[in-house]
């Protein structure tokens, strides 16, 4: 296809950087570092720049590879839906041993960057690899439980980010993965609703009763108000070295009054602009929890 007049073509080096960046899922993995990165500050007696690079440039290696193996494995199911179609496998500019040797890389990459910080980070940097690639990902068609199976390696950013300040594990990283637990379900459910039609026509099976409905909803409200109660536990003075002021408490309590608030409009309409805006507050939320955990540290 020729460019449209007066606009210049790209470069090869472009287009690859631009499909490197769609099969890693660029702009997912950086989400996913900085939840890493917030779990660092927060574990850290003392900030250094070295650990802070390799688990950045570890963590974005070990999430990149986890959706390259995803998008090897469902190729021929993304070419059937509108939004993945057009992913660099199914589309044809990248091959999958191409693919494949990108995931390989990436992943032993990642597996020792993260192992210069301390074996458990690569443990469960590798353990989150693992999951969502032989659990998660073979789920998604079989049941609508690939969403808890899946919950497992998408909350071990912001434990894993302790674990690589600390090397240890406990009950503040323990309490850290909780919270991302539980962020999971509405985060997703909300996606899985609006994109229900699409994933259908990929045979996959994301929303908890299989439809559109009042149990789904439900459902979507009970695990918010779980995420709400485990954000605001620190500010009980148990969970160890994680601490959370009474202002910083009541703020991230406000914050999911305000994703719970959509979670019920969802429920009230249960349509896809609700479900759109659940799923933009869940990300929001989780972004800013993380800032608000953080500064708290340092302010306290």
């Amino acid at each position: 296809m020729k460019p449209a007049a007066g606009a210049l073509p790209r470069h090869p080096l472009h287009l690859a950087f631009s499909d490197f960046r769609e099969i890693t899922k660029a702009r997912l993995a950086i989400s996913v570092v900085f939840s890493a990165l917030a779990g660092y500050l927060l574990g850290a007696e003392q900030v250094r720049l070295m650990p802070l690079l390799l688990l950045a440039v570890g963590g974005y290696c070990m999430v990149g590879a986890s959706n390259a193996f995803n998008q090897v494995i469902e190729r021929d199911l993304d070419a059937l839906m509108h939004r993945t179609r057009n992913r660099p496998i199914p589309a044809g500019r990248i091959q999958v041993a191409q693919a494949l040797a990108i995931a390989i890389a990436m992943t032993l990459a990642g597996v020792v960057l993260l192992y210069l910080l301390n074996p458990k980070t690569a443990l469960f940097g590798t353990l989150s690899i693992f999951l969502y690639t032989c659990v998660y990902t073979p789920l998604k068609t079989v049941t609508p439980l690939a969403v808890f199976a899946g919950a497992f390696p998408g909350a071990i950013p912001f434990m894993l980010g302790w674990v690589a300040a600390t090397g240890e594990f406990g009950i503040e990283p323990g309490t850290l993965f909780m919270i991302q637990f539980f962020w999971q379900f509405p985060h997703f459910w909300a996606l899985g609703w609006m994109l229900d039609e699409d994933y259908r026509r990929g045979g996959f099976k994301m929303l908890p009763t299989g439809k559109k409905d009042t149990g789904t909803a439900v459902q979507i409200i009970m695990y918010t108000i779980w995420m709400i109660v485990i954000s605001i536990v620190p500010v009980f003075g148990i969970t160890g070295r994680l601490h959370l002021s009474i202002p910083a408490a009541v703020l991230v309590f406000l914050m999911g009054l305000v994703m719970l608030w959509f979670a019920l409009r969802l429920y009230e309409l249960r349509d896809r602009k609700s479900a759109r805006s659940l799923m933009l507050s869940s990300v929001t939320y989780i972004s800013l929890i993380q800032i608000v955990y953080v500064i708290d540290k340092f302010l306290s």
